[in-house]
């Protein structure tokens, strides 16, 4: 089964995107509100791809990314920024940095699988 990993520390984006992942897109799906957990989970566990917010509690988005890039096997897991900061500017520097792309918040959780499919293609 394909796993995702959802990194937000807000407990309704965390169940929305939870819910509508494994529901809508029989996703298995792992859940962390910091950046440190969500080191730990993709570190314990092979993931496929990243949903990652970009302000946390412990550490920004951009971090945990450069993070996920150094631990065995993450090198090339596509993440895709899950974020409020969603200006043009603000997506060509998460993408410049090596995100898949850009979801802006609040995402349509009719659309999330979708979008994730499409921008990280996995199914």
């Amino acid at each position: 089964m394909t796993c995702v990993l959802l990194v937000d520390d807000e407990p309704d984006i965390q169940l929305i995107g939870q819910t509508t992942l494994e529901l809508l897109g029989g996703y298995d799906v792992l859940v962390a509100g910091t950046g440190a957990e969500a080191l730990a989970l993709a570190a314990e566990n092979g993931v496929d791809a990243v949903l990652l917010d970009y302000m946390l509690p412990d550490m920004d988005g951009p971090a945990v990314f450069r993070a996920l890039r150094q631990l065995p096997g993450h090198g090339a897991t596509p993440v895709i920024f899950v974020t409020g900061k969603s200006r043009p500017e603000e997506v060509a520097q998460l993408t410049a940095l090596g995100a898949v792309g850009v979801i802006g918040k609040p995402f349509d959780p009719m659309t999330l699988c979708a979008d994730v499919v499409r921008l990280a293609g996995i199914a």
